[in-house]
């Protein structure tokens, strides 16, 4: 009915919290700071800000840097991941640069172009007394196109 290569839809949900969707084929140059929760399914060229969560649809690609209180990727990201909370990486997720969250969980297929740190817990709001740290193990498998895919 109306011809439009971008769609924004922000919906109210229970309580305060919104609910933003930019749809496949949304196309956005700039800087997006959002409250609340977003799923992103078109292409965004820039940076990516918000307390809340960012969902990357698999048909989502983001030229430039993102931080978040958690992100939910199947989508491809050019730039380097912040969250203060937690990170989910989807099969069809690929990161092309640095990540850095508490918590991070990997699905099987996923490709990781860059440094990874991740604290494997919660940050704590208190204090607690120093431990020692057992480094993590991953197994990084490479594609024939000489590709790293993270395991």
């Amino acid at each position: 009915m109306f011809a439009s290569t971008s769609k924004h839809k922000e919906l109210a949900m229970a309580g305060e919290e919104t609910f933003t969707f930019l749809a496949r084929g949304f196309e956005f140059k700039g800087t997006l700071t959002f409250e609340g929760t977003v799923r992103i399914d078109g292409m965004v060229s820039g940076a990516i800000y918000s307390k809340g969560t960012v969902i990357l649809g698999e048909h989502a690609v983001i030229e430039g840097n993102i931080s978040a209180g958690t992100i939910v990727s199947g989508g491809t990201v050019n730039g380097n991941v912040t969250a203060t909370e937690r990170v989910h990486f989807l099969p069809s997720a690929v990161l092309n640069g640095d990540l850095k969250t508490p918590l991070l969980k990997v699905e099987e297929g996923v490709q990781l172009h860059g440094n990874c740190e991740a604290e494997g817990g919660a940050r704590s709001k208190g204090l607690e007394e120093p431990r020692e740290v057992e480094p993590h193990a991953a197994t990084v498998r490479v594609s024939q196109r000489g590709e790293a895919l993270l395991r």
